[in-house]
């Protein structure tokens, strides 16, 4: 069983049998459960707690062995990182949720819902997909995405990352230098560095996958959101998803890339506010939609 504790800092901190884990809380009202990608810390969902926890109670925390949150032992695995999430809802005492998860944090999102539906209230899937091996297979453009990440001085480094997650024309609309330290602070990290965490997370993502089972989602009110320029989740990724989930909504934004919550955070927390509204109001799935801003 978990022991919940404060933190001087706020931070309120589980002790499980598998390690510890952190998460913030911020706001009152219904609860949302956020969970970030590969790299990224919870303070990456910052543009939306800023904006809704003024009507959500908004938790968010460090994926396990990245920032506040212990490494543990064992194989780092999407199903265990799903135990963490559900630890966290426990912990706070919330009987049912609403859960979005970006990227990888997508993949934990389907699982805590394939799982322990009877806890999530509704899904909402930001730049994401079902099957983590098909995400992880390099393209052409991921591979040279990547090399440009890793390659290079820090400030070649930062802007590869960059480019692997926002969109060409929107990095030339905005000073490079600034756009890497205001998007490094937001994944709690030096863009030029690159955490050993993350390629344990990419291999967690590779040995999983939700296709199979999607079909089970169908009740859960489901909103599937990507980004036309996204190399990491393409919309064809996204469109699979929300295909496979009886009455899940669609909506793509056309000029966006990865780090849409960021680029694009007025309309996607528009979005997500209207989603869980609509799924406080009723649990009846309305007519499913695909929608492109």
């Amino acid at each position: 069983m978990a022991d919940a504790a404060d933190t001087p800092r706020g931070v309120r901190t589980i002790a499980t049998s598998d390690g510890d884990v952190s998460y913030v809380a911020a706001g009152a009202g219904p609860g949302v459960l956020a969970i970030q990608g590969v790299g990224v810390m919870g303070r990456g969902w910052r543009p939306q707690v800023d904006r809704l926890s003024t009507a959500f109670r908004f938790i968010t925390f460090d994926n396990r062995g990245i920032g506040a949150n212990t490494r543990g032992d064992g194989p780092l695995t999407i199903e265990r990182m799903a135990g963490d999430a559900l630890a966290i809802v426990d912990a706070e005492g919330i009987d049912r949720v609403h859960v979005v998860g970006h990227s990888m944090g997508g993949l934990v999102a389907q699982h805590l819902a394939l799982t322990r539906r009877e806890r999530v209230k509704s899904l909402a899937l930001l730049c994401t997909f079902a099957d983590g091996a098909r995400a992880t297979r390099l393209s052409g453009r991921m591979l040279v995405l990547a090399l440009q990440s890793r390659i290079g001085t820090p400030a070649m480094r930062r802007h590869g990352m960059v480019r692997m997650v926002m969109p060409d024309a929107y990095i030339r609309q905005h000073d490079r230098a600034a756009l890497a330290r205001d998007l490094g602070d937001l994944f709690g990290r030096d863009l030029a560095d690159q955490p050993p965490i993350v390629l344990e997370q990419l291999r967690a993502m590779s040995g999983y996958s939700a296709l199979a089972r999607l079909n089970e989602l169908s009740g859960i009110p489901t909103l599937v959101v990507s980004a036309r320029h996204d190399p990491i989740a393409s919309p064809v990724l996204g469109k699979d998803v929300a295909s496979r989930i009886p009455g899940a909504r669609y909506v793509e934004f056309a000029d966006a890339s990865h780090a849409l919550p960021i680029q694009f955070a007025d309309e996607v927390n528009a979005l997500l506010a209207d989603h869980w509204w609509a799924a406080e109001r009723s649990p009846a799935l309305e007519s499913p939609a695909i929608a492109v801003i």
